[in-house]
């Protein structure tokens, strides 16, 4: 059967077929290989319906979006179900890139609801067989290890155990291949394993296919003409070659391609006063606002113009009070004027802290917004402290309140200046709420709670997409330093994550604390330990760039302490904080002279993916990030003991250099880099090349 709709780029073929078994296929342009991707399935008022379109329409011409793709809707009447309408919404990059996103939008006229006969969600978002591929990985993004007590990216190898006994994996991504040819299919949502709200159920044919667990839909959720359901965004990607051009490709995807906020795509360099502030509380006995306070922010500010910062960020206690999200005209009294003044002098970004779902109890807009007030089994949220300001209460994210939080962010930009949002404490369960958007007095408490928790991070990225259409040198980071919240793709569509705080805390490692009275952060002290920590969750650079997972390094001197920070930041993480006005102007200086050298590379940085030799924290750890077509890029060595050390680059460096003192570099007959480097202690040494 010929193709009802086709589209290629310079790197796939794009087929659209309608029918229930193929619904739509993705090959290489070469045709050599065809992998169909079989139609979507809902429960609608209680019968299943599988989906197959005789006729379809391409509606309006495709959309071309900044970020470097086309977006094309087309769709039509489901046969035998013809009050039941599906459009298929893909964007498809244009150029040599072999990664799709696409979702469904599913609209009816009359009554017709999606429905749970069984108690459960039944909604199939895709399936399709591996038959042909002998290989197949799970890859986990949301997979919390305590041992860094982070998110760290984690695969799995799929063997024939698993499909012969119909296991169900979580992902969100699955990557299949031979020797010839290389799949990948995603989906774009986020929960920390093992709760899964989507899965991949394998079969011993090796078919797989991707389905709704639980809050995907509440029973009983409306279908109309005008408001569609709207299906979570998934990924497809088909290439000839091996995995690890795939993951080029797909980390090549992530980087351009993905979000339309790209400003959240570039490597700046942010610091952030939370270090400090934490140094206040538990070194100096003070409170951690005790110096939030415009003398201080202005001497912070002048350190970090030293360093060479890009974004300065205030966290928490800027504010009045949460909800409202006014200036502290007691700490700041001009309402943070000088602050930008001194901010846009030096060309640095200003930042803020927020909790978006807490606003303080005298606030406007809690009054205004009774409603949403977040409840579990008909109990609402109690006051609680907020960082030594006024006591708030918690609203619910899924409710119009989401939608109001966004234009307060959006009048911040316009009065205040602010373009970059750390967004922090937002947990992703707790709120069952009738009265919500996220069911109604007729479902279960249950099926409440799942819909709220499933439906929070969407919230999220609308408020985002709200702000960035009206801002679009905005940036928001979602802070995911702490387990069971929402992890995974979803968020990355619209901004970025902020990871590590300070790592394990004491407990952790069951060390006896006094939890009222002492420092529970175990790697909160400068030295070689908190960058093994920091480190860790560097194994998401293979499918996702670094540069979305912010993690600060302190620049505490002495020279040694910085040379290691510096050198794990430009790895990609790019964050700094501690006491700035502290450095020796000699330790900020010559961070600011490093920093400059590393901003003429820190693009190349960004797109290349890292190879990696040695154990983090091991007698010799490597890092080579060399973009494969600039050659430009850096390679960074740590050693936990004195010697000399030689490595030898992968790929084929620029042949202008830049390195730390105790480096020799000579270039082999392929164009590769020998490095030999002496330590005498425990430290790093870093090379730059193509400056």
């Amino acid at each position: 059967m010929k193709p009802k709709w086709r589209v290629d780029n310079q790197a796939i073929s794009i087929r659209f077929y309608g029918e229930e078994q193929r619904f739509w296929s993705i090959s290489g342009c070469d045709n050599e290989w065809e992998w169909n991707i079989e139609a979507p399935t809902f429960e609608v008022n209680g019968q299943l319906i599988q989906v197959s379109l005789k006729e379809i329409d391409l509606h309006n011409p495709p959309k071309q979006l900044h970020n470097g793709t086309k977006e094309y809707r087309l769709g039509g009447k489901i046969s035998g179900a013809e009050h039941l309408q599906l459009d298929w919404i893909v964007r498809v990059p244009d150029a040599v890139n072999p990664v799709v996103r696409f979702c469904y939008e599913l609209r009816a006229d009359g009554d017709y609801r999606l429905t749970k006969e069984t108690g459960s969600d039944r909604l199939r978002y895709a399936a399709f067989s591996l038959s042909e591929l002998s290989r197949a990985n799970e890859i986990r993004f949301s997979e919390f290890i305590e041992l860094a007590h982070s998110f760290c990216l984690t695969e799995r190898q799929l063997t024939s155990r698993h499909f012969e006994n119909s296991e169900r994996v979580m992902g969100p991504m699955l990557t299949a291949g031979n020797d010839t040819h290389q799949v990948l299919f995603s989906y774009e949502h986020g929960s920390q394993i093992p709760d899964a709200f989507i899965d991949f159920l394998l079969t011993p044919d090796r078919k797989v296919a991707i389905a709704a667990v639980k809050g995907n839909y509440y029973d009983g959720f409306p279908l109309s003409s005008d408001i569609p359901f709207r299906t979570v965004w998934l990924q497809a990607a088909y290439m000839s070659g091996s995995e690890e051009e795939l993951s080029v490709a797909y980390r090549n995807f992530i980087l351009n391609h993905f979000t339309l906020n790209t400003e959240s795509r570039k490597p700046y360099i942010f610091y952030n006063t939370w270090n400090y502030q934490e140094r206040n509380r538990n070194w100096y006995d003070k409170k951690y606002l005790e110096d939030m306070n415009l003398e201080r922010m202005l001497k912070e500010i002048d350190a970090a113009h030293i360093m060479g910062i890009d974004v300065f960020v205030i966290d928490t206690g800027w504010y009045e009070k949460t909800g409202d999200w006014q200036v502290s005209r007691k700490r700041f009294p001009d309402g943070l004027k000088q602050v930008k003044l001194k901010l846009d002098e030096y060309g640095m970004k200003l930042g803020l802290w927020f909790n978006p779902t807490v606003a303080s109890i005298s606030s406007s807009m809690l009054n205004n917004h009774q409603d949403c007030i977040l409840s579990w089994n008909g109990e609402k949220s109690q006051p609680q402290s907020i960082w030594e300001t006024e006591e708030s209460i918690t609203l619910c994210l899924v409710s119009r309140y989401a939608d109001a939080f966004a234009d307060e962010l959006i009048r911040l930009v316009r009065e205040v200046g602010v373009t970059y949002f750390k967004w922090d404490g937002i947990g992703q369960y707790g709120c069952n709420d009738p009265n919500h958007e996220h069911g109604t007095i007729s479902n279960s408490l249950q099926d409440r709670a799942d819909s709220y928790a499933f439906q929070q991070v969407e919230a999220m990225v609308r408020i985002v997409d709200k702000l960035c259409a009206a801002c679009p040198e905005a940036i928001v980071d979602f802070d995911i330093t702490e387990g069971h919240r929402s992890v995974g793709l979803a968020f990355l569509s619209a901004g970025k994550y902020f990871l590590v705080n300070n790592g394990p805390y004491f407990q952790n490692y069951n060390v006896p604390i006094d939890l009222e009275k002492d420092n529970v952060n175990l790697f909160f002290y400068p030295g070689p330990a908190r960058g093994w920590i920091c480190r860790m969750p560097l194994g998401y650079d293979k499918w996702i760039p670094s540069v979305l997972f912010l993690t600060h390094y302190l620049p505490d001197d002495p020279h040694d302490n910085q040379l290691m920070s510096l050198a794990s930041l430009i790895l990609g993480q790019n964050g700094i904080w501690g006491d700035l006005p502290a450095v020796s102007i000699e330790g900020a200086e010559w961070i600011g002279s490093f920093l400059a050298r590393y901003k003429e590379v820190s693009k190349d940085i960004t797109e290349s993916t890292s190879v990696r030799e040695g154990a983090i924290g091991g007698v010799l750890e490597v890092h080579e990030k060399l973009s494969v077509t600039s050659g430009k890029g850096a390679v960074v060595l740590l050693s936990a003991a004195a010697g000399i050390y030689r490595y030898i680059t992968q790929n084929k460096p620029n042949p202008t250099f830049w390195h730390t003192e105790g480096v020799s570099i000579s270039f082999d007959t392929k164009g590769r880099a020998v490095i030999e480097a002496e330590f005498k202690n425990t430290s790093a040494h870093i090379i730059l090349f193509g400056i």
